[in-house]
């Protein structure tokens, strides 16, 4: 049986209560300055980390080949390029990692050009980030554009985050949005030299834009984020299908689709790619050193075996699963309470969690950073109808303490 807590007796006890009292008072009064500064700092520090603490991983390695092809055109000069710029640019123990990893993939690639040279076509189709690391090592060292991409991504993700929660009124829900930040591995992502979080930055504009109904907007952005990461063009499927399939007006949404799948045949014909399966296989079944003429039979047997493994995986190693179901709760707890999605946002709601369920399906790979384009705009969405709610709490608080006076007699 629940009791009410004894008034405090000591000192401390009353000082405890009596600050703890000041500090929530505070907060509903500040409670958007408060969430937009907490937020701020936290994207500011993930920034500083990004820069000074990166994660030298071994794709650093393709990608900066990929940057500078047009220059190095000799395989062994290119492969000589990639090591030696990422040589100069981590610590000593950082490049043993990358490059020796007692005589498996890493040391091989270390010491074979052709098979290195044969891998670029997995990572060549990632147009833009190639193109802008490119240009930027022109005016810095390559692993330095590498970490100035990361930190411009961390930053452009946190603008337009705020942005987000302050048009729909919800600046004091900063501070849970940075949380799921946190559970969705944001420090990770930014620390990574990879096109992951540019790619998300660009999304979470496009789908600010579509909210907001700026068409051309999001047209651009929306094409942008896939020409970053082209296996976006699930999610866009998704979407443009429950756009048609509901009749909302979009041209933004579904222009930016049309263009995307235009240039996804076109970027993976001119990049290589060595085709849908042999990535799969080559990701989750097996690395294998030379993807030239790499052609597997495919397998429903292997793609289940895959499919499971990335499954346990998921939900034993990653947070996306719980994310994405924290989401769903979400959403349903504020259509219980009488706080819908409108229309638009509720169609946008729902292709992104199918966008997750259609990708895995796809390409069944366990890391969060695939997915984590798709796990922060759900909440954004929610934020509207949440802080609608809040209010209304508070409102019928108010109503219920209200004393009317009575005249005595």
């Amino acid at each position: 049986m629940l009791t009410k807590s004894p008034a405090p007796t000591n000192l401390l006890d009353r000082l405890t209560e009596a600050g703890l009292a000041w500090g929530e008072g505070t907060y509903a009064r500040l409670a958007a300055p408060i969430g937009a500064a907490a937020f701020t700092l936290y994207i500011l520090l993930t920034a500083v980390t990004a820069w000074f603490l990166p994660d030298a991983n071994w794709d650093m390695l393709p990608y900066l080949a990929i940057a500078e092809e047009g220059t190095y055109r000799d395989v062994q000069a290119l492969h000589d390029y990639a090591y030696g710029t990422v040589r100069d640019g981590v610590s000593s123990d950082d490049y043993k990692i990358l490059i020796d990893d007692g005589g498996g993939f890493r040391s091989h690639m270390a010491g074979n050009a052709g098979d290195f040279h044969s891998l670029l076509g997995m990572y060549r189709i990632k147009f833009l980030y190639a193109e802008i690391l490119s240009t930027m090592s022109s005016v810095m060292s390559p692993v330095e554009a590498m970490r100035a991409v990361s930190v411009l991504s961390v930053l452009l993700f946190g603008v337009i985050a705020l942005l987000w929660l302050r048009s729909e009124g919800a600046l004091a829900l900063a501070p849970v949005a940075g949380a799921v930040l946190m559970m969705a591995e944001f420090g990770d992502a930014a620390r990574a030299a990879t096109p992951d979080l540019l790619c998300s930055a660009l999304f979470l504009g496009g789908l600010f834009a579509y909210v907001r109904g700026r068409e051309v907007a999001t047209a651009i952005l929306l094409f942008l984020a896939f020409m970053a990461r082209p296996d976006n063009i699930v999610f866009l499927a998704v979407f443009a299908v429950l756009l048609v399939a509901f009749r909302q007006k979009a041209w933004g949404a579904l222009t930016g689709f049309a263009a995307s799948l235009v240039a996804y045949f076109a970027i993976s014909h001119w990049a290589q790619h060595p085709g849908w399966w042999p990535h799969l296989w080559f990701s989750t079944i097996e690395q294998h050193y030379n993807m030239n003429g790499f052609d597997p039979p495919f397998s429903a047997v292997a793609y289940l075996q895959a499919f499971a493994v990335s499954v346990i995986r998921a939900v034993s190693l990653n947070n996306w699963v719980g994310i994405s179901v924290l989401a769903l709760v979400g959403c349903y707890a504020a259509s219980r309470a009488g706080f819908n999605l409108d229309r638009r946002a509720g169609i946008l709601f729902a292709a992104l969690v199918l966008g997750v369920l259609a990708k895995f399906t796809v390409f069944p790979i366990h890391d969060t950073r695939i997915y984590f384009p798709n796990l922060i705009p759900p909440f954004l969405l929610l934020a509207g109808p949440f802080m609608a709610l809040w209010a209304s709490i508070k409102g019928h608080r108010a109503a219920v303490l209200h004393v009317i006076p009575v005249d005595k007699p």
